[in-house]
């Protein structure tokens, strides 16, 4: 015990903190340049997002077997309702020969297709990524774009297919590292100050935040040389939880804090103290965001099992912040930094405000417990009914933008004149001794375009065929096709046969988060589970307030599913929302309950289960509210991409953890906890802790002095 009071001493002490900042500046002079080059380091490869044993991938990997440089197609539609003119098809074929002198595009591009109608032109133009690098998809696009500036008045045109989505996608995350910094940076200061209500207190988080992202830059940056693989969106949901879960921890140790100065005039024993009661629950609550985003580890998609590490090293180094550099600014500052209310030093007042509106929402629930925490289970039931219309099939392309792109117009234009197929065919990988079965086989497929089937490389005794389908190729009908494509070249004896492309691959993406949904989400309860265990020493009370956050969850899900249906018009959800949701919401969400149980049972040692919970939540109730909007607001920020995935679970998170903060953390639980009494705590002795007979005395029957922490 005296060892861990000692380390709880270590970064405020009159001496060591000044180490402690100098420490700082240093590692910040060191990691900066660092930090700037993980942008750099992203691998937004294909196959580093897909699920390593799935057969798309295996074809995407052998593909590099007939060349170095993925191919990515980009389809340049034209369209003149009026029928295209002579001028129209001059101008489209001077564009042709343009298109293939393009950065990138290496490969021969092949003849014009018209419409029969005459209305319509298609141009599928290659394009290479050379080292798995996406920009260049862009800024072959880029030129391509250039290219069709010339052409006639009344000749639309439209870049469409997967690299024109891609185009699109990029230019929707451009920026995206500085956006989401300035607006989380925004959210979270103007939520401080209405905290805080001081002009300068909320620097001090905002200062640690800020090191605590820049330096888990720099370690994901030094991790990836080591292997670890970090995307996009890892990079950018790294952002957002070092701000959302590490200003959490800040708020938590300034309350604390700030009732320690009541009790010690010297404020490097008052941080000692605080850093001591209040450490236990951050790093409880760090250790169950870190190690539920470790078993992310276990999923079959590349893109969770990297993003895994990612998250749980920034929820490490934010904790380190929040507890070396932020305690060491408190102290250095000293009392002032709370103008215009300093805490004053009065050890006989009590530091929780017991006429606030918490305590006074503690007496209400106290009064008919069992009616209060049934009636409120209800509600959130009622709540998840929208889950009924959940759908994880996936977005189609057209509709995974919150505005509509020229790549998806394109793509409904390109449906009109030609087969749907087109810009993204199924691709067959086989052996060569087996090509005119397999050419033979794939062509009588239903599905399959007339005469959309052609080989497209050999090497190393393997042929490659490219087999264009007649419907959209982000439809149920392709996915049907691509199972009986599937079905018929594996039963071509010798042929050893796979089966990839894009529809294949949106397939497998389906089929691996779904196993993913089922390994990950209970493995993530148990690991929860166990460290609340450990913090409260008891079981029941993990039980109970696991089954909240999991009700609490599915209230979010099911609101959120009936507000994208019927409010803003989406086209179902992303394949991988609900396990996204899950993992920030139990993981995050159980913070809340770390927050106030670690506390009640602090309270419960001295004043037996009942009191200890009142006193609890109104000491709480505050900096639990604040630490919510923080972390509800930073994620409410990813709601401003023009992605509906990312906005989506922007949405969804941000109402969770709502429901977490305003219902289930200080109705539910503290109903639960008020009716099932001291045997939540079984089977640790603190079960057998009689309650005061007087639930509203003050525990050693003097009056004393309210102050408002």
């Amino acid at each position: 015990m005296n060892r861990i009071k000692a380390l709880a001493a270590l970064p405020c002490g009159r001496r060591s903190k000044w180490v402690v900042l100098a420490l700082w500046l240093v590692l910040l002079v060191a990691a900066a340049p660092l930090a700037s080059k993980l942008t750099g380091a992203q691998n937004n490869e294909i196959s580093s997002w897909l699920p390593a044993k799935a057969e798309s991938t295996k074809v995407i990997n052998e593909q590099k077997d007939f060349s170095p440089d993925t191919k990515v197609p980009a389809v340049v539609i034209y369209e003149r309702a009026s029928g295209l003119t002579d001028a129209d098809k001059k101008a489209i074929a001077d564009e042709r020969v343009k298109f293939a002198r393009a950065k990138d595009v290496t490969t021969q591009i092949e003849p014009t297709r018209f419409d029969p109608n005459g209305k319509a032109a298609q141009v599928v133009v290659p394009i290479s990524i050379k080292n798995s690098h996406w920009n260049d998809v862009t800024d072959a696009v880029d030129q391509l774009k250039d290219d069709l500036k010339d052409t006639p008045d009344g000749l639309k045109s439209y870049i469409t297919g997967p690299a024109g989505t891609g185009w699109d996608s990029a230019n929707a995350f451009k920026g995206i590292d500085g956006t989401l910094l300035y607006a989380t940076l925004g959210v979270v200061v103007l939520i401080l100050l209405f905290t805080y209500r001081s002009p300068v207190l909320w620097l001090l988080p905002v200062i640690s935040a800020v090191a605590a992202l820049f330096s888990a830059q720099a370690v994901v940056y030094l991790f990836t040389k080591a292997g670890l693989v970090v995307n996009a969106q890892s990079a950018a949901i790294l952002t957002v939880l070092i701000f959302g879960a590490g200003t959490d921890y800040a708020l938590l140790l300034i309350a604390r804090y700030r009732e320690e100065l009541h009790r010690y005039q010297d404020r490097h024993e008052a941080m000692a103290v605080a850093l001591y009661r209040a450490g236990p629950a951050i790093v409880a609550s760090a250790a169950t965001v870190g190690v539920g985003m470790l078993c992310l580890m276990a999923a079959e998609m590349q893109s969770s099992k990297g993003l895994g590490p990612v998250c749980a090293l920034g929820v490490l180094v934010g904790l380190v912040a929040m507890t070396t550099l932020l305690p060491a600014l408190l102290v250095i500052v000293g009392r002032w930094v709370f103008w215009p209310v300093r805490p004053a030093y009065e050890p006989n007042a009590i530091t929780h405000d017991e006429q606030g509106l918490w305590a006074r929402i503690g007496r209400l629930v106290a009064g008919r417990p069992r009616l209060v925490w049934v009636v409120t289970a209800i509600i959130l039931a009622a709540m998840t009914f929208g889950l009924s219309n959940l759908n994880t099939d996936g977005i189609a392309n057209k509709d995974s933008f919150t505005n509509k792109p020229q790549s998806v117009v394109g793509q409904e234009v390109a449906e009109r004149y030609f087969p749907a197929g087109a810009g993204d065919p199924i691709v067959v990988i086989g052996r060569e001794s087996a090509a005119g079965k397999l050419l033979e086989t794939i062509q009588a497929t239903d599905g399959i375009a007339p005469g959309g089937v052609k080989q497209t490389g050999a090497a190393a005794g393997r042929v490659q065929f490219e087999a264009v389908m007649s419907a959209s190729p982000d439809s149920a009908a392709a996915n049907s096709t691509v199972d009986r494509v599937r079905t018929a070249v594996h039963a071509v004896p010798g042929a050893d046969a796979k089966v990839g492309g894009g529809t294949a691959t949106r397939q497998d993406v389906t089929k691996a988060t779904e196993h993913d949904d089922k390994v990950i989400m209970p493995l993530i309860l148990l690991v929860v589970m166990i460290v609340l265990g450990l913090l409260l020493r008891a079981v029941v009370a993990p039980l109970v307030l696991i089954a909240t956050v999991v009700l609490s969850f599915a209230a979010a899900l099911g609101i959120s599913v009936f507000t994208f249906e019927h409010l803003l018009g989406f086209k179902g959800t992303d394949v991988g929302f609900p396990l996204f949701v899950f993992v920030f919401l139990v993981a995050l969400g159980i913070d809340y309950n770390v927050f106030l149980m670690s506390r009640v049972h602090e309270e419960s040692r001295k004043h037996g289960t009942r009191r200890g919970m009142l006193i609890g939540l109104s000491a709480t109730g505050g900096v639990i509210t604040s630490a919510g909007l923080v972390l509800a607001g930073t994620f409410a920020v990813l709601g401003t991409l023009p992605v509906v995935v990312f906005a989506e679970i922007g949405f969804t998170v941000a109402l969770g953890v709502l429901l977490d903060t305003f219902i289930v953390r200080s109705i539910l639980v503290t109903a639960l906890v008020l009716d099932i009494g001291r045997k939540i705590w079984l089977p640790s002795k603190l079960a057998q802790h009689p309650d005061e007979d007087d639930p509203e005395a003050g525990g050693d029957g003097r009056r004393r002095r309210v102050l408002v922490s």
